[in-house]
């Protein structure tokens, strides 16, 4: 038992020692943070002159044109741009017309298309105008028929009246 309360003590010593290391460690990066100086506005406007002077050092380190090489360089650009702008005119002519007579194509089909229907519709009129009068030569042949029953119908009812 002794053993086992000489184990907690040490676990307990242990853990207070990882403590203060902590808070020592704590105290060690408060103490390493520069405090600041000033106000927000004191700060910020050291901030803006430091940035006018590194602009105003880089500016200087800048190797600028001359006016032969600016003239050079604009003509070409100015040259780059009229060969794309005529690139660019020449493809959508060119597709313009492949769809001008694509459609001209089309509408020739339909046109086609629209006359062999009519032709087509023509010929089925036509046949059907002649199924017609095959259909009114069967219902006349059915009307003799219904009117010749119906004529010996009505002379057997007189021979039966008569009687």
């Amino acid at each position: 038992m002794a053993d086992k309360n000489i184990d907690k003590e040490a676990l307990k010593a242990q853990k207070e020692a990882e403590k203060a290391a902590e808070k020592a460690k704590k105290e060690r990066i408060k103490q390493s943070k520069p405090k600041k100086e000033g106000t927000v506005f004191s700060r910020g406007g050291a901030a803006v002159k430091k940035f006018c002077k590194d602009f105003v050092g880089t500016c200087k380190k800048v190797v600028w044109p001359t006016g032969r090489q600016v003239l050079k360089n604009a003509g070409v650009v100015l040259a780059t741009i009229l060969v794309i702008g005529i690139a660019v005119f020449a493809v959508d002519w060119c597709l313009t017309e492949v769809f001008d007579l694509a459609k001209q194509g089309a509408v020739s089909l339909g046109e086609q298309f629209a006359d062999e229907t009519t032709t087509a519709a023509e010929g089925t009129t036509a046949a059907a105008d002649e199924t017609t009068t095959a259909e009114g030569e069967t219902s006349e042949e059915t009307t003799v028929e219904e009117d010749t029953t119906a004529e010996e119908t009505t002379a057997t009812e007189e021979e039966t009246t008569a009687a």
